[in-house]
């Protein structure tokens, strides 16, 4: 790693300093904001002793530092949100698992966890919003289903379930055809 030399105090006394890991991050990239609000309430909730809201916010920002290290640079406010979707995800399944399993506590804990990462999502898209949307694909021509999805997920993308969104465009093409 390059370093870059400074004098400090005396001109014979020089310090290395190394720039940071993400340089750019400094140069006002859009990704921080969702970061920014992610430390903010982390933050917040160590000086309330929220000990749940402490523990979901620290992993999911580990998780989204974990990301950039196999990226290799920045996260885009995207891939956070997609990492926050993706906790949420497994938080909701945990959930509906510990709950089946006769763990009730358990599964409401998880069900309060992935209600504190949705406080940082976009809101959900409906069925209804997302089947409108494949309605007006497929009239506007786009009748085979990559082509489909691949004008629906730019849309939905961190607001709705793509295995759902695959099953309204199968179902819509079986109805159209």
């Amino acid at each position: 790693m390059v370093g870059v030399l400074l004098r400090v105090s005396t001109p014979s006394t020089l310090v290395t300093v190394f720039p940071e890991p993400f340089p750019h991050r400094s140069r006002g990239i859009v990704s921080a904001s969702l970061r920014t609000q992610l430390q903010e309430a982390l933050n917040q909730a160590r000086r309330d002793r929220d000990r749940l809201r402490v523990s979901v916010l620290s992993t999911t920002l580990s998780e989204v530092r974990n990301r950039e290290i196999e990226l290799g640079r920045e996260a885009t406010e995207e891939e956070v949100q997609a990492v926050l979707a993706r906790a949420q995800k497994q938080r909701r399944e945990t959930a509906e698992q510990m709950t089946s399993a006769g763990r009730p506590e358990l599964g409401e804990k998880e069900t309060q966890e992935a209600a504190i990462l949705a406080e940082f999502l976009p809101e959900p898209l409906e069925e209804s919003e997302v089947r409108a949307r494949v309605r007006e694909s497929i009239q506007e021509g786009v009748t085979e289903m990559g082509p489909l999805m691949g004008r629906l997920m730019p849309l939905i993308r961190g607001r709705f379930d793509g295995k759902e969104a695959n099953r309204i465009v199968r179902e819509e093409l079986a109805r159209d055809g």
